[in-house]
């Protein structure tokens, strides 16, 4: 962002939200694009550059999951918050799924939301991978974090921005068992009790990922009533 004014991309469909969004983003200091459709999400994000995508899940014509799908494939690092008015789990696991970064549900309070946006602002800002974590090694698995890529036993993945925050913080403290809180705060950029269950589906992604049996996970481990610890020993 250097110096500039954070440019966000807020697709939402509901016009009276939309405005109240954008009104209260803008005040914030952002520089704020506002469009209707996924389609005109997608034609977006071919031809600008955001620092962040607020994204509604219902949309008229093709939905918030499968545009997000469809913006991990141009651009993996883009931090995207999902909003919605759904809150079953098998929703949330879906956006994040599909490879949102957090997720919101509405009606929300607005001190919550300017705090999530500005700490997915802040932490996309300062982050860089530390080189020597290049081709870091843990059972079938290799990471290359500089590249945002992973070989695994399904073969090779693209990792988003976010695996790839997480994945730093656990290769760096190995074999410690970090609280949640500490884990938001590192790789979400804030620490809060609300929407914890973010984390808990991450940690589910990354055993899909990287462990033999994602049910009986050996490297990305539970610490019951603290948080989770990373071992590369199998």
């Amino acid at each position: 962002m250097s110096g500039e004014k954070p440019h966000i991309l807020l697709v939402e469909d509901e016009m009276h939200l939309a405005r109240g969004i954008t009104f209260n983003l803008e005040q914030e200091g952002y520089l704020v694009s506002h469009v209707e459709s996924g389609e005109e999400a997608l034609e977006k994000v071919t031809v600008e550059k955001f620092d962040l995508i607020i994204l509604d899940v219902m949309l008229p014509g093709i939905g918030g999951f499968e545009v997000c799908q469809k913006i991990r494939v141009l651009d993996s690092r883009v931090p995207v918050l999902m909003l919605t008015a759904r809150s079953a789990e098998s929703d949330r696991i879906s956006g994040l799924a599909a490879g949102a970064d957090d997720y919101l549900i509405k009606p929300f309070n607005l001190k919550e939301f300017l705090l999530r946006v500005s700490g997915m602002l802040r932490r996309s800002a300062w982050y860089r991978p530390e080189p020597v974590e290049e081709g870091y090694s843990f059972g079938d698995n290799e990471v290359f974090l500089l590249s945002y890529r992973a070989r695994t036993r399904q073969g090779e993945i693209d990792l988003t921005d976010l695996e790839v925050r997480m994945l730093s913080l656990f290769f760096h403290r190995e074999g410690e068992a970090i609280p949640r809180g500490e884990i938001l705060e590192s790789v979400w950029g804030y620490a809060t009790d609300a929407e914890t269950r973010t984390l808990d589906n991450f940690i589910v992604r990354l055993r899909k990922y990287f462990e033999p049996e994602p049910s009986r996970p050996v490297f990305f481990q539970t610490v019951r009533g603290v948080g989770y610890r990373f071992s590369r020993k199998s």
